[in-house]
């Protein structure tokens, strides 16, 4: 099955997302990090970057253990109900 095309919306998202988990890393390591989430170096990268913008949920909740961030934080930051309000 062809997966469809992305919205600009949902890109967007994945770059907040990406920028939120980068955030919270803070002084500690993509390695560290990586390491504590079960998950790739690059895997960590590519979301940070939004080159992700869909990520799984496992491997998102394992990152935001792995940087002490409660997923309910995450999804407060990253939904809206306006559109273009990521984008801003």
């Amino acid at each position: 099955m062809v997966r469809p095309p992305l919205s600009q919306d949902e890109r967007d998202r994945g770059e907040l997302l990406g920028a939120l988990l980068r955030a919270a890393r803070a002084d500690r390591s993509m390695v560290e990090v990586a390491a504590a989430a079960g998950i790739s170096v690059e895997t960590l990268r590519k979301i940070e970057r939004g080159r992700v913008p869909t990520p799984a949920f496992f491997t998102v909740a394992a990152i935001a253990a792995a940087v002490d961030l409660p997923l309910d934080d995450l999804l407060a930051r990253t939904t809206t109900s306006t559109p273009g309000l990521l984008s801003a």
